[in-house]
């Protein structure tokens, strides 16, 4: 009797450390928290192309799971071969096996904090910095952004369609298509122009897109912002009296050459509807992506008499302005003078006199 007592509280007991042994095993591959470094976890992006091998290559390669053999058996139970989503993905700490697999089954993917500085002078060079930041090529936003039919859609023209693109900080998702990232900075766009926006804009008699094509004019003249409602003024009243806007970044951007640094007679004559001038009113389109800040100094433009403006003497990036032709032209051989003695102070340094 007791022999059989103890055969049976023998077989309790192996039962029982068998039973929390698999508990154990259980919890450690589902449960247990599998991601414990607290360095900030990499972005592992799966593109649509990857097969399964690949994906987990990429997910064991970031070095965001302690315990792969957890991980790899957790997969295994869960079927993850069988369904997972591409994407962009940073694990967070404290997740067990059984998270990590759902998450890239599900497609819980990681958000893109896309920030959108502006400044780009054409659609081909946006698409490059997209190419980079997303899973689509550069290639297939150049595409998108240069087909006539995607910019009518959004009611613009090709020469306008870069004034769409509000510079800003957005989050998208990695995989975003290149139609579904058009639908949503249209939708961006819609929300930019308030009210109150498109109110000032009206009281401008400028349409949204001639504000932008304003704006990139402004920034392009100075990135000081406290003037730019200034510099902005000054053409709405060149707009107003009917004179030519004579912006040298839009003769720059007809010439074709971002390095240039001093406009000449001869880049005057350039035939372009972006020199200004020689053709009256504003150009066809922005001559590049102008900041929020630009196109808020255009529709809140400072009201005064000033016509002119010119780099002042002190090369600080500053502007002085003028009301009459006599005192511009002063102003500007003001700056030359010190500009040419600059030159040679330069000059002198890079080639200093021996004596003997």
């Amino acid at each position: 009797m007791k022999k059989r007592t103890r055969t049976l509280l023998l077989t309790f007991v192996v039962l029982l450390l068998a039973g929390l042994l698999a508990a154990f095993n259980f919890y450690g591959t589902f449960y247990y928290n599998n991601v414990t470094n607290l360095e900030k976890q990499p972005a592992i992006q799966i593109p649509r192309s990857y097969d399964y091998q690949q994906m987990m290559d990429a997910v064991l390669q970031s070095g965001s799971i302690d315990n792969q053999k957890t991980f790899l058996r957790a997969a295994r139970f869960m079927k993850l071969s069988d369904h997972f989503r591409p994407g962009q993905y940073r694990f967070r700490k404290g997740m067990g096996n059984k998270a990590l697999v759902r998450t890239l089954q599900k497609g819980w993917q990681t958000p893109v904090r896309l920030v959108i500085p502006g400044y780009y002078r054409s659609l081909d060079r946006f698409a490059d910095f997209l190419g980079e930041q997303l899973e689509a090529s550069a290639e297939d936003f150049r595409t998108a952004l240069g087909d006539p039919q995607n910019a009518a859609r959004y009611g613009f023209t090709p020469e306008t369609f870069i004034g769409m693109f509000i510079p800003n900080t957005y989050e998208v998702w990695w995989t975003v298509t290149p139609d579904d990232f058009l639908e949503r900075m249209n939708q961006e766009y819609l929300k930019f122009w308030t009210p109150e926006r498109d109110a000032k804009a009206a009281a401008l008699g400028l349409t949204r897109q001639e504000v932008s094509t304003l704006a990139s004019i402004v920034i392009e003249e100075s990135k000081y912002e406290p003037e730019l409602a200034r510099i902005a003024g000054v053409y709405v009243n060149r707009l107003n009296k009917g004179m030519p806007l004579q912006a040298d970044p839009t003769v720059i951007y007809a010439v074709g050459d971002p390095s240039l640094k001093r406009v000449l007679n001869k880049h005057l004559e350039i035939d372009s509807p972006y020199n200004t001038y020689k053709y009256a009113g504003l150009p066809p389109g922005p001559i590049t992506m102008p900041p929020v800040a630009a196109i808020d100094a255009v529709l809140n433009y400072e009201h005064h008499d000033y016509l002119y403006f010119c780099a002042k003497d002190s090369f600080d990036g500053q502007h002085v302005f003028a009301k009459t032709l006599s005192a511009h032209n002063e102003n500007a051989r003001r700056y030359q003078r010190a500009l040419s003695a600059e030159m040679r102070a330069k000059a002198g340094q890079e080639n200093p006199r021996t004596s003997f």
